[in-house]
């Protein structure tokens, strides 16, 4: 073998050991995250959702506003009010902000009160705009070690369509406590948290929309 191949050969063994480590590098040893939705959820005694007396009215839903530390796909905790973290090996199967936006179209589509909410395609149709600033959507634990509590927090503002006034605004709240420590445990008290506060939301809006007509 010559010197040049012996050089070539070399050449290539090298480049080899190169790329096994560029693949190598592509597949870490880490656990894979386990994905988890909320949702929302009718309660058992509204199977039957209330017929809306007199006409719908329509309402257009704006962007979500929604606190950006908990908008992604990562399940944020905040420890003794202020240590902030996220759930390690836990996601979303899609960002919070999202989840969140489908649960409040299937509040509404569920319901069957008077309000019902319109595209962007029908805002001729639109009585009022409903403006959402998702301000707290977190797990609290009281101690490092404690029992956590989930916590949605949720400002409303409706607006009249036919002059832009605010014909009311309102903050929606609740604090579920987990069953456990589990993600499990913690996903299902998100799934209460936001269908209390989407439950509380869509009986407002209709109350209002039914008590203006």
């Amino acid at each position: 073998m010559t010197r040049l191949q012996r050089l070539i050969r070399l050449s290539a063994v090298a480049l080899t050991a190169v790329a096994l480590s560029g693949c190598i590098s592509l597949f870490p040893k880490s656990k894979p995250a386990n994905l988890y939705r909320f949702d929302y959820l009718m309660p058992a005694e509204a199977a039957s959702p209330p017929r809306a007396s007199g006409a719908k009215f329509g309402v257009l839903k704006l962007s979500n506003e929604f606190n950006k530390a908990a908008a992604g796909d990562r399940i944020m905790t905040v420890t003794a009010g202020s240590d902030v973290a996220y759930i390690a090996e836990a996601r979303w199967v899609s960002p919070a902000s999202v989840l969140f936006d489908e649960a409040v179209s299937r509040a509404f589509d569920q319901d069957g009160r008077s309000a019902r909410l319109i595209s962007r395609g029908e805002i001729g149709q639109s009585d009022y705009v409903l403006k959402l600033d998702v301000r707290d959507f977190q797990v609290n634990y009281a101690a490092p070690k404690g029992r956590p509590s989930v916590v949605v927090n949720v400002h409303a503002v409706l607006t009249r369509s036919a002059d832009r006034s605010v014909a009311a605004e309102r903050t929606f709240s609740q604090t579920v406590a987990a069953d456990g420590d589990r993600q499990a445990d913690i996903v299902r008290a998100f799934t209460v948290g936001v269908s209390g506060v989407l439950r509380d939301l869509v009986e407002w809006t209709s109350s209002l929309g039914k008590a203006a007509s």
